[in-house]
């Protein structure tokens, strides 16, 4: 039956018949309060106890047999386990009243929680999440028949074309309305392919997020739980199901569509679609956004004082505008493409990317004289890629870093340089910036060298679709079409043409000329879709390129030309998820990764990572690499050294003295340190430490700290009492550790702003106490272990004075201290070159390691000659490969780069920059609690609540998900995993700091 023809006005019942309906027809006092309906009315119910329902009062274009198929369908949503509200009986017993002017009236059990629609940013579980109710919607209904379903209204998906010219006319906006109809026109015209492939069944018809119920999750977000409003439940296709929810999600983020693929992904997981399914999905989400809009116009135009239906123009909008985003044939490809449907469907112009190139063999034996038969000299391809070695030290951020590339090939003497198709070109990556770059092109760029006119041919035989001034579209046999631009055309549309047929030609000059070719399929440019060279630069001439979430689809719609110009192919594509597969196979399931997606970094510069796909990440977390990532210095030391000798350290070489002897100078000028022991990282560091102090004092037991973490080697980790790295640290520790209490002056014992010394004091304290018992049970500390800032505790600075009591406690117990300068040594805290310096203390041994090599191996301990010879009396010490000469000329290079470039100084402006953006964020954000840390080395504790401080750390590790996905790398750290660890190269620039704050800003304002 058809049951509703048009956008319809809605029932008249204010707010106080609703009240007075609720004690008519269910005999409860209440108070209502409207909520938004398109058309119908919804009451929240309040009654004088605190309990809350929801009123319905039906349009009456609604019979009773939709309201009867409606209930029966709750029923099966809950025997299959779906959540979703009771329908309250009346006082009558019935699940349907009459109140009012005779309007049909439902009761239903309130829902806590909030609508989906209010949740903001949508993480990649939400949205899997929201596949898979989708799909449990459709499997719960799959089997329910009810003559309330056979219904035809504006929403059912199959007649949604029909109603889209219906309520055009009401989109004021002419532009707009244009729009509108252009886009349910293709996608009519795709669906009329495979709509009589389409599976049909009871569906919900309005799943949405407006239409489900969300519940907030221990990480802080809401996730769609309860199934909400069946007032559109009727026999449709089954995909329109998934095509419903899916659109509803798109205004989250509709800056990227792609997004929604997560629940697309989920929904056939459990499932399956069909390939016409498939095929039929991005065209149903597509005239969803414009039934959206036309009947939210619709609705204005007849119910005008709708403010539910005014609010919602802005968001249909944005559905419609983000589904539209994209070519409708890219996005069909991305669904098919993603889903791999098990029963393809066979289309002769759909060829793969591997599909035989015409006239190959010939091809190949000429590189490009197929298209240029005239051309004299050798042809070279550009890497231009993201390991390119001709792009270090920065130059690809070059803005002519590209055409660079493409002159020095031609200074060579080459007659053409090639920019091939599908590799991602470093050269188009952009820095501090949420958006990845267009970075893959669908097209081959070919630089003629300067000189004399050329001909240009077609290398295969081909009809002359489309010619303009400056380019050719040719039809191929295969369906395919051959782009050809930069050059002067000279054949008409619809020339059949033989292979090496002339086509135009390419004007002489002085200066090298650019042609474009481009392979594409058919329904990459037929049809309204936009044609291919629409994602061309506009006015050079230079194949389109796309972002990496746009490959999937174009590296099947754009095939590489290159056996049709003789050319090897070189195509890239995002290779993470293999290596991946790789590493989980051989490696240990003990070694930590980032990320649970995690992108494949292969390039890095200063305070940059660049993935294989050309996306450029701000690296908040690297203190290894002080000097950033790529530095020249280092490598040029390393190139030079490396040439000359590299030999282990029992030889007579300068480097390993010059290198000590420049480690002691940075020490402070009262310090008796005066001997380095090198070794290749902070573990052995550490390591050797503790080995030193126990013959030092001829003692075993070593004082350690709780919340510490020390390093991997069986003494490093003897003394490593972190349960962030070991959930049971604190019960495995060898009889030779003791624990104390970690000063932490937010979540230790005692607790008190950074000026108070009584906090300090009663820490050091505790600790004398328990030198004290250790000697009365016959354990006197041979050593005490400290990080300078509690660096595992999230970049915790020290109370005041805490450290120099410490020390002076275990000096007077006949103990020796350690620093643990490996992540906050070399400048990082801005305040001196050492982390103990801002205690005002000297240890009596420093371990070092992290930034010594700029990521080369190397570490060490610097301390008294007294105490190194100690170790003597366990025979001689030796590090092969510690202190050799390439480690000792990394080292150097290091330090003057830091005394050069101003690291430390860098440290402190930049650090405290970045310190008061989090501060200002934290007035903003009740999610901040303190900030720690000082320099470029904090943290950004995460509560959820201020005062109790419980830790948010679930939310934490969403909120470094999502910071990756904006470009920003950061990551959790303290036992608590709440405190986000900020401590990237020392060359951090006020730019990318700003970036990283306003970043997480971001993230913030989404969803907490």
């Amino acid at each position: 039956m058809n049951d509703m023809h048009s956008t319809l006005a809605r029932p008249a019942v204010s707010e106080r018949d609703a009240e007075t309906i609720a004690r008519d027809c269910y005999g409860i006092e209440a108070v209502a309060r409207e909520l938004g309906s398109n058309q119908d009315r919804n009451f929240l119910l309040r009654e004088p106890d605190g309990t809350r329902s929801v009123l319905r009062i039906d349009n009456p274009a609604f019979g009773d047999d939709a309201r009867d198929a409606q209930h029966a369908a709750l029923d099966a949503y809950r025997a299959a386990g779906v959540p979703v509200p009771f329908v309250l009986a009346g006082s009558n017993g019935e699940l349907t009243q009459r109140g009012g002017g005779g309007y049909a009236v439902r009761r239903s059990e309130f829902v806590d929680g909030a609508p989906m629609l209010d949740a903001g940013y949508l993480a990649p579980v939400v949205l899997r999440e929201f596949g898979a109710l989708a799909a449990s919607s459709v499997n719960a209904l799959a089997n329910l028949a009810h003559p309330g379903l056979d219904r035809e209204h504006m929403w059912v998906m199959a007649v949604a074309h029909r109603e889209v010219e219906r309520c055009a006319p009401a989109i004021r906006d002419r532009a707009l309305r244009r729009r509108v109809t252009a886009a349910a026109d293709e996608a009519r015209s795709v669906l009329d392919e495979v709509a009589s492939d389409l599976p049909v069944q009871a569906i919900h018809g309005d799943l949405t997020d407006d239409n489900v119920m969300g519940i907030r999750g221990e990480d802080g977000r809401l996730h769609p739980r309860v199934v909400l409003d069946l007032g559109d439940l009727a026999h449709g296709w089954r995909v329109a199901e998934l095509a419903v929810t899916a659109s509803s999600l798109l205004h989250h983020e509709p800056a990227r569509p792609l997004r929604v693929l997560d629940a697309v992904e989920a929904f056939h997981s459990r499932a399956p679609l069909s390939h016409a399914e498939a095929r039929a999905l991005w065209p149903l989400v597509v005239l969803r956004g414009a039934i959206l809009v036309a009947g939210g116009w619709r609705q204005l135009e007849i119910d005008g004082d709708n403010a539910y239906a005014r609010d919602r123009i802005r968001v249909e909008q944005a559905i419609f505008d983000a589904a539209t985003s994209l070519p409708l044939a890219e996005a069909v490809e991305h669904v098919t493409g993603r889903l791999r449907p098990a029963d393809p469907l066979a289309v002769p112009d759909r060829l793969g990317a591997d599909a035989p190139e015409p006239d190959a063999k010939r091809a190949r034996s000429s590189p490009v004289r197929s298209l240029l038969p005239e051309i004299d000299g050798d042809v070279v391809v550009v890497d231009a890629g993201v390991e390119s070695r001709l792009l270090d030290a920065g130059r690809w951020l070059d803005a002519d870093a590209e055409d660079r590339l493409v002159a020095r090939a031609l200074a060579g003497g080459s007659a053409v340089a090639v920019l091939p198709f599908g590799v991602y070109r470093l050269t188009r990556t952009t820095i501090d910036s949420p958006n990845a770059a267009a970075t893959w092109p669908i097209g081959t760029e070919l630089h003629v060298a300067p000189g004399p006119r050329l001909a240009v041919t077609t290398p295969v035989e081909a009809t002359v679709s489309a010619a303009g001034e400056h380019g050719v579209r040719l039809r191929l046999g295969d369906g395919r079409y051959l782009d050809i631009d930069g050059f002067s055309v000279d054949v008409e549309v619809n020339s059949v043409l033989a292979p090496g047929t002339r086509v135009g030609v390419l004007p002489s000059a002085s200066e090298s000329r650019r042609l474009c070719v481009t392979l594409v399929r058919a329904d990459a440019v037929e049809g309204a879709s936009p044609p291919v060279d629409a994602v061309k630069e506009p006015d050079t001439g230079r194949s389109g390129l796309v972002t990496p979430e746009r490959v999937p689809a174009w590296s099947a719609l754009a095939h590489d030309p290159a056996g049709l110009l003789g050319l090897p192919s070189r195509a890239e594509r995002d290779t993470s998820a293999d290596e991946q597969r790789r590493r989980e196979q051989i490696l240990a399931g003990a070694q930590e990764r980032y990320y649970e997606h995690p992108m494949q970094i292969q390039r890095g510069w200063r305070h940059h990572l660049v993935d294989t796909t050309g996306r450029a990440y701000v690296d908040l977390v690297n203190n290894v690499a002080g000097l950033g990532h790529g530095h020249p210095g280092v490598a040029d030391a390393v190139d030079r050294q490396i040439r000359i000798l590299n030999t282990n350290s029992r030889f007579l070489y300068h480097e390993l003295a010059e290198y000590s002897e420049r480690l002691l100078a940075l020490l402070p000028p009262d310090s008796p340190l005066d001997t380095v022991m090198l070794v290749n990282s902070g573990s052995e560091a550490v390591d050797l430490a503790l080995r030193l102090v126990q013959a030092a004092t001829g003692r075993k037991t070593v004082v350690a700290l709780r919340e510490a973490y020390h390093g991997w080697t069986t003494a490093g980790d003897a003394v490593t009492t972190s349960a962030y790295d070991n959930p049971y640290a604190l019960d495995t520790r060898p009889e030779w550790v003791h624990v104390a209490d970690v000063p932490n002056r937010f979540r230790g014992t005692y607790r008190g702003a950074a000026e108070d010394r009584s906090v300090g004091a009663r820490y050091a304290a505790d600790l004398g106490a328990d030198l004290d018992r250790l000697a009365r049970r016959g354990r006197p500390a041979a050593g005490f272990i400290c990080e300078s800032v509690l660096g595992n505790a999230g970049g915790v600075l020290l109370p005041e004075g805490y450290l120099a009591d410490a020390y002076a406690r275990v000096r007077a117990a006949g103990g020796l201290c350690i620093a643990d300068e490996v992540q906050v040594g070399f400048g990082r805290t801005g305040s001196g070159f050492w982390g103990f310096e801002r205690s005002a203390v000297i240890p009596d041994l420093i371990a070092i390691a992290k930034p010594m090599g700029n990521g080369f191996p190397i570490g060490g301990v610097i301390t008294s000659r007294a105490v190194a010879d100690a170790l003597t009396s366990q025979g001689q010490f030796f590090s092969s490969t510690g202190g050799n000469p390439l480690s000792c000329r990394v080292g150097l290079a290091v330090l003057d780069a830091m005394e050069a470039e101003g690291t430390q100084r860098n440290a402190r402006e930049i650090g405290r920059r970045l310190a008061a953006g989090f501060r200002a964020l934290a007035e903003r954000h009740g999610i901040i609690g303190p900030i720690h840390g000082e320099g470029l080395y904090l943290g950004v504790e995460l509560v959820r609540d201020r005062d109790t401080l419980e830790p948010a750390a679930q939310e934490a590790a969403a909120i470094c998900e999502r910071l990756r996905e904006l470009g920003v790398i950061v990551l959790t750290t303290s036992e608590r995993s709440n405190v986000l660890k900020v401590k990237p190269p020392l060359c951090i620039t006020a730019e990318s700091a700003d970036y990283a704050v306003a970043a997480l800003d971001r993230v913030l304002t989404e969803g907490w």
